[in-house]
């Protein structure tokens, strides 16, 4: 994304005051279901609706209140995804990148966290209970990782969504890094990498 630069946690922690932290999360569980009894879904991904139409990943600003950037991640969630998320914590050690650039002074977190179906089905099941769900976030959708026949239907036309920040970006790349998808599974598909 132009404009957007990757940062080290480190680099990113150390820009001091003045500098807003927002973390959002990729939350996945293996799935060994099959879409129409013939394609294998493997993993399943959460994304979000967000208020302003655009796809994104749960999470939000770190508040003052909050003494890590992983505890605010973890409030974020529960507000938005609701009670379920209290099943599993986010962990300085799912963290994936940082970036700067997209706004004014604002850093942005990025993070994965490997759940078991079961949680990721909970938090599925309880997201309309949530305290933010229908203001901040208009519902969850699953991330299709595989592709039609006609060879746009499935992650493809996915992609052609609207989608906030970096956020395509970081879907893409932690699909790969993670071995969620192997990228000549799509035809086409090309991954930026913000290395």
């Amino acid at each position: 994304m132009a404009g957007v630069r990757r940062l080290g946690l480190a680099e990113a922690l150390a820009l001091g005051p003045g500098w807003r932290h927002a973390c959002h999360a990729l939350l996945y569980a293996p799935d060994p279901g099959m879409l129409f009894g013939r394609i294998p879904l493997r993993y399943a991904v959460l994304m979000q609706m967000r208020f302003d139409g655009r796809l994104g990943f749960p999470g939000g600003f770190v508040d003052s209140q909050d003494n890590t950037l992983e505890d605010g991640l973890n409030r974020e969630l529960r507000e938005e995804l609701g009670e379920a998320v209290s099943a599993f914590s986010v962990e300085r050690t799912d963290h994936r990148s940082s970036h700067v650039g997209a706004r004014p002074r604002v850093v942005t977190h990025f993070y994965a966290k490997r759940l078991t179906l079961e949680q990721l089905e909970a938090v599925e099941a309880g997201a309309p209970r949530a305290k933010d769900h229908g203001l901040e976030v208009l519902g969850l959708v699953r991330v299709p990782l595989y592709t039609l026949r006609d060879g746009v239907g499935g992650l493809p036309a996915f992609l052609e969504n609207s989608f906030i920040g970096t956020a395509r970006e970081e879907l893409l790349e932690a699909l790969q890094d993670l071995g969620l998808l192997k990228s000549e599974s799509v035809p086409g598909l090309k991954t930026p990498v913000h290395r």
